[in-house]
């Protein structure tokens, strides 16, 4: 039986994505970053899709996600690297270790752990050392970081192929800070380059930054790391530099159609009175489903070829949409949520600026009972 709501996952569309992303930056090598389960889209389909594109490299958050990539990749598992990006847990440290992953080092204590879990293990363990640089998160505080990264630079059983940084607010072109992180970062590199320190990898751009700051895919960077841009998503905020596709499209079905006389109000809290007959679908998905709170009353969905109004609060499981123009909609008829419709579309990132969000927030809200169904790979 068909579900009644289901995304859509264009891998023809990811793999073109990427490498444009990859043309984009060479000759910096691209990171495909598919943390949580690919942000809830499926990991499996998103991580073969990539490295059929070309991708080598992935990141994830956190040590699950990376045996699972891991098993994912398994056949590809000479070419193909797994790295957590965030942090490592000190009972999470020699498993990690032993599978291969690539560890961060967010302090010299947990440097040492890994370390002497390498030494256990006697295997040569490869790290990137993160400083923080203006995030406020993790790594080591930028200012006093030379020595700190010369310590663990010493300790045995390490590689220390890369050294990396986040920021902030690369989503914002014109605030400053950005800047100042980078200027930061590469003072850094300087100084550990006088002391004879060098990295095979430095990084510090995600999608952001691609976008917005192109220094960061040039020297002494040559690693970016990107994850909603492989979804043709981008914040609001940015130059959306990068000519990416769409890669979702979020469908349901009308539950129902009904003529209602002016007068009459539309779901919890009656925040919409109609002021004259109106024919309204009612549609099988809500709040459960990923649809945002905040579009209720402003937001749209594609029936019939064409945009409707989304009138009333949206529920859990059903949203109330204006078809008074569109002729002839029954139930069963298909809703696309969002995603492209002849030449018009919705997208994640218009869910977002009316929520006041970013595109990650709306495709990680998509609910469970949420079909994911990718299509387009052989």
């Amino acid at each position: 039986m068909k579900r009644r709501v289901s995304v859509e996952i264009d891998l023809d569309a990811l793999k073109r994505n990427y490498v444009k992303i990859a043309e984009r930056v060479e000759p910096a090598g691209v990171l495909s970053v598919l943390k949580a389960n690919a942000y809830g889209l499926g990991v499996a389909e998103y991580a073969k899709a990539l490295f059929d594109a070309g991708c080598r490299a992935f990141g994830v958050a956190e040590p699950y996600e990376a045996l699972e990539l891991i098993r994912i990749l398994k056949s590809s598992r000479d070419c193909a690297e797994v790295q957590i990006l965030s942090s490592v847990l000190p009972d999470e440290i020699e498993p990690m270790v032993k599978s291969g992953v690539i560890l961060p080092v967010v302090d010299l204590s947990s440097a040492r752990l890994i370390s002497a879990a390498a030494g256990k293990l006697k295997k040569i363990a490869k790290v990137h050392i993160k400083i923080d640089t203006g995030m406020g998160r993790l790594g080591i505080p930028v200012n006093g970081a030379l020595e700190t990264v010369i310590e663990i630079t010493k300790l045995p059983n390490l590689d220390c192929e890369g050294i990396f940084s986040h920021c902030a607010m690369a989503y914002d072109p014109k605030d400053p800070a950005t800047a100042r992180q980078i200027k930061a970062f590469k003072i850094l590199l300087a100084n550990l380059k006088t002391k004879g320190l060098a990295f095979r990898k430095i990084h510090i751009a995600a999608s952001d930054a691609i976008n917005n700051f192109p220094e960061t895919a040039r020297k002494p960077f040559n690693v970016v790391r990107t994850g909603i841009n492989l979804h043709g998503s981008f914040d609001p905020n940015g130059r959306k530099a990068l000519k990416l596709e769409p890669v979702l499209t979020l469908k349901t079905r009308v539950a129902q159609v009904r003529e209602l006389p002016a007068g009459t109000t539309l779901g919890y809290g009656r925040t919409w009175c109609l002021d004259a007959p109106h024919k309204i679908a009612t549609v099988s998905a809500g709040y459960a489903d990923g649809f945002p709170l905040a579009i209720s009353n402003r937001g749209f969905v594609f029936i019939g070829g064409r945009r409707c109004k989304i009138l009333g609060r949206i529920s859990m499981d059903y949203t109330t949409v204006d078809v008074t123009d569109i002729p002839d909609v029954k139930a069963g008829d298909e809703v696309i949520c969002f995603g492209r419709c002849g030449d018009d579309s919705i997208t994640p990132d218009d869910w977002a600026e009316i929520k006041g969000t970013h595109a990650y927030d709306i495709i990680c809200s998509l609910g469970s009972r949420v079909e994911r169904i990718a299509a387009g790979r052989d």
